[in-house]
């Protein structure tokens, strides 16, 4: 439902197929919402996703991008430089570049939540 003169527009989130993304593993899914690809952006990735339990991402760090987790249903371990927390709904975690991380659903129940990342790009800006 993209509009031609301005490229805003409304989607369901049901219209956006589930994908396992690079180094994400055992049920790790996302649904990319908003990234250059599925939306044109520039500056954000937007996506929601769902860990059944056992998934994870693999632990990994960006170089320029910053990155929100908020999640919204179920709980699971984050892993922020080397030290585990549990997360669980309505907690938010906020990355900035060069912090070692990963995420897994460690509990009963699917691990929903959202990830906002920007740039869309992990690619190092010439000075």
């Amino acid at each position: 439902m993209a509009s031609e003169d301005h490229g805003a527009f409304i989607r369901n989130i049901a219209e956006v197929p589930w994908r396992e993304f690079p180094n994400h593993f055992g049920g790790a899914l996302s649904k990319p919402l908003v990234m250059p690809e599925t939306a044109g952006s520039r500056h954000i990735d937007y996506r929601i996703s769902m860990y059944q339990p056992m998934a994870h991402v693999a632990r990994h760090k960006h170089k320029i991008q910053e990155q929100i987790y908020h999640v919204l249903e179920g709980e699971g371990l984050m892993e922020i430089a080397g030290k585990n927390h549990v997360v669980r709904k309505h907690d938010f975690i906020f990355l900035p570049p060069g912090v070692e991380h990963a995420i897994s659903n460690s509990g009963l129940v699917d691990l929903v939540f959202l990830v906002i990342t920007s740039p869309v790009t992990d690619d190092e800006k010439p000075v």
